[in-house]
């Protein structure tokens, strides 16, 4: 399997580029923040800028696995449960959660993406992708999430751009 050293998510195209010795491996349709762009904090904006992932959470968990609290519920998504909790929003799957790399932009004090849970991570597979929906994360199909968690390492370099 190739590592990936670096992603690229474009808001205004609603995908997710991954790189390996800068050739692109893969494109993914994901889904950004429904408020578009912004860094601060309780915006449900996507933030911009350099970013890393800080953890991986969720290996080996099956898919549609639902997390709270970046803690697997023990619950398993699936239309039942969908109707049990509709609005819900769902974290399936696995989590990237990020950290920002620039202080005063994307880190630190009120525009901090670490401490404002920004992740990437599953969904429901029939949340529409390649538009604009989350509250800020951005999402991506479940099997989509597992082949990219497997994939890039904590550490690696992850630059959203509007």
């Amino acid at each position: 399997m190739t590592v990936i050293d670096h992603l690229e998510i474009d808001i205004s195209r609603q995908t997710l580029r991954s790189f390996a010795a800068g050739r692109e491996q893969q494109c993914y349709r994901v889904s950004t923040a429904r408020n578009g762009a912004g860094e601060m904090m309780d915006s449900e904006r996507t933030p911009r800028g350099a970013h890393e992932i800080a953890e991986k959470i969720g290996a080996g968990c099956a898919a549609n696995t639902v997390f709270v609290a970046r803690r697997p519920t023990g619950e398993i998504f699936d239309a039942e449960l969908a109707a049990r909790f509709p609005g819900r929003d769902w974290i399936l799957t696995r989590i990237l959660w990020l950290a920002g790399r620039d202080h005063g932009y994307n880190s630190g004090g009120e525009r901090d993406t670490k401490a404002r849970y920004i992740y990437i991570h599953g969904t429901p597979d029939s949340t529409a992708l390649g538009v604009p929906g989350s509250r800020g994360c951005i999402r991506m199909r479940n099997a989509d999430i597992v082949e990219l968690f497997e994939a890039v390492s904590v550490g690696t370099l992850v630059d959203i751009i509007a």
